[in-house]
């Protein structure tokens, strides 16, 4: 469901001239995926992560950002500026507090991420980190944050 929500936001951009990124390749998923894995506590990218960043990598609509491949990884220049999945999470992970979730973006009010310790995909409050909403899957997720980004 969340590409249908994807494809809303292409058609948008497209009304203003701009674009999506381009999909990230196959072997920066890869590297991305070993680096997360190197540098989080072994945590591992979910499926629906790595699907998104093959259809777009990152996403920067409406104050919504979906954290892309970090351009040390990626081998191509973005039509935007990439929020890194890496360095974003370098630098959340500065509030001890905030170490044991990996972070795939972020809105004004809101952190989307995974807690790894508990394996819960949540919405936490941005000033205070108070979890708003729990999702079964990184999916579900996704797809909520890019529906309250189109409203």
């Amino acid at each position: 469901m969340w590409k249908a929500h994807l494809e809303e936001i292409r058609k948008i951009e497209k009304k203003y001239g701009d674009d999506l990124n381009k999909p990230a390749s196959i072997d920066a998923i890869k590297e991305l995926e070993q680096s997360v894995q190197e540098k989080f506590y072994s945590a591992v990218l979910p499926e629906g992560y790595k699907q998104f960043l093959s259809a777009v990598n990152g996403l920067d609509f409406n104050g919504l950002v979906i954290y892309g491949v970090d351009s040390s990884i990626s081998e191509h220049e973005a039509d935007e500026e990439i929020h890194g999945l890496i360095e974003t999470n370098e630098l959340w992970h500065e509030n001890d507090w905030q170490k044991k979730y990996l972070f795939f973006g972020d809105s004004d009010v809101s952190l989307y991420c995974l807690d790894t310790a508990q394996g819960k995909y949540l919405e936490l409050d941005k000033p205070s980190g108070t979890t708003m909403s729990e999702y079964e899957n990184f999916n579900s997720m996704l797809e909520e944050a890019l529906r309250t980004s189109l409203s």
